[in-house]
């Protein structure tokens, strides 16, 4: 017989003193000195082994917590308390106390406190934005009309010369425009329920950002190709002057000597170049462009390096067409005009939005383009014909 089981016996032969002492006290109605001093005495005796078998068998439980640990992890709280060494005798007494540890049975198991465990629930993958970096390239200002005028210079010739003492100065041309450019309005909305805006707080966030984004998109856009009819902005690739070769030889010529040369067409007008605009699919083209020994012309493919040619910031946007380009002083040939902020605003006061719960929530911005010199700007196509 183990020392637990020795304890156990004492402690169930204390129990059974008690209950016979008990029985007596009802059937005589009264308990005797002598009787309460005996009592007295077993239950200090009952406690001392009670303890001494709660000892015992937590020591059990550590010494066997590796084999029983896998096991515990499936099992209730409850079915390791009632499997637990020495609860039997203890059911068996009806009486005393009894403890066990259960050995962090609590897990996250389906037997445990799994149904419990509610995940957090994403409900969509966030797609990736395509950064906007065409309005990075201008210089921006504040007005506070719905229309801008400004003056556009259409001609420069430069007859400065060295003259004689006394001699008729040349006359140089310089010839301007007035013109007026729209503020225009851009916006989009989008109708959602108060519930489910209220239920999925992320919801409203997400639907925020891509409103955002659709709206930088569209005015991606205007600012480059705006018709410049109706309410449309009148776009910087709209206004700028078509590619011709300035002169220059080319042997063999490539989409890249291409963009230099239209670099060379605006440093002609008196503007240096600072930005290029291309479609995603043409600047891929040029970033794998290899020697002849199949080394990459640019960058290594594990380097990080930003996209620039001929030492100029490139701008790969879908709103170019593929096989069209864009090059320009764009800070100095142009600039953009902010009116209000690109803002979000939810309402519950459109249409039939109270009675139904629904929200409508408005993405909108209003911006305005002036173009001062077009010859600033050369576009043109990549594609080279023999």
């Amino acid at each position: 017989m183990s020392d637990l089981q020795t304890v156990q016996a004492a402690l169930d032969k204390v129990t059974d003193q008690l209950r016979e002492h008990a029985a007596r006290a009802t059937s005589d109605r009264e308990v005797h000195a002598k009787h309460r001093e005996d009592v007295d005495q077993l239950l200090a005796k009952q406690s001392e082994l009670q303890a001494e078998v709660q000892a015992m068998a937590q020591t059990v439980d550590k010494l066997g917590r590796g084999a029983d640990a896998s096991a515990n992890a499936a099992r209730t709280p409850g079915e390791v308390f009632t499997s637990a060494q020495g609860f039997e005798a203890f059911a068996a007494n009806a009486s005393g106390k009894f403890k066990t540890s259960v050995k962090a049975a609590i897990t996250s198991g389906g037997a445990s406190a799994g149904p419990l465990i509610q995940p957090d629930r994403i409900g969509m993958i966030l797609p990736m934005d395509q950064r906007l970096f065409l309005r990075d390239l201008l210089n921006w200002g504040r007005t506070t009309s719905n229309a801008i005028e400004y003056v556009q210079e259409l001609l420069y010739t430069n007859n400065a010369a060295p003259v004689a003492e006394l001699a008729t100065k040349p006359e140089s041309d310089l010839t301007f425009e007035m013109k007026s450019a729209p503020v225009a309005t851009i916006a989009h909305w989008i109708k959602a329920s108060k519930q489910v805006l209220a239920d999925a707080p992320m919801l409203q966030s997400y639907i925020n950002g891509r409103l955002m984004y659709g709206l930088k998109l569209k005015e991606e856009q205007q600012l480059l190709k705006g018709s410049g009819v109706g309410l449309n902005l009148n776009g910087i690739y709209t206004q700028a002057t078509a590619y011709a070769n300035p002169g220059v030889t080319v042997q063999a010529e490539t989409p890249i000597d291409r963009l230099r040369l239209a670099m060379l067409q605006v440093s002609l007008s008196e503007f240096d170049t600072d930005g290029i605009v291309l479609n995603p699919i043409d600047w891929a083209g040029i970033e794998l462009t290899k020697t002849t020994d199949n080394a990459y012309l640019f960058a290594s493919p594990t380097g990080q390096v930003a996209p620039t040619l001929w030492g100029r910031p490139v701008v790969a946007t879908q709103a170019m067409t593929a096989k069209d380009f864009l090059v320009g002083a764009f800070r100095m040939g142009a600039q953009g005009w902010d009116r209000e902020d690109a803002n979000i605003e939810v309402s519950t006061e459109d249409g039939q939005n109270f009675v139904q719960n629904s929200v409508t929530i408005r993405c909108e911005e209003r911006v305005g383009l002036t173009v001062f010199r077009p010859k600033a700007f050369c576009k043109g196509s990549l594609t080279i014909t023999p």
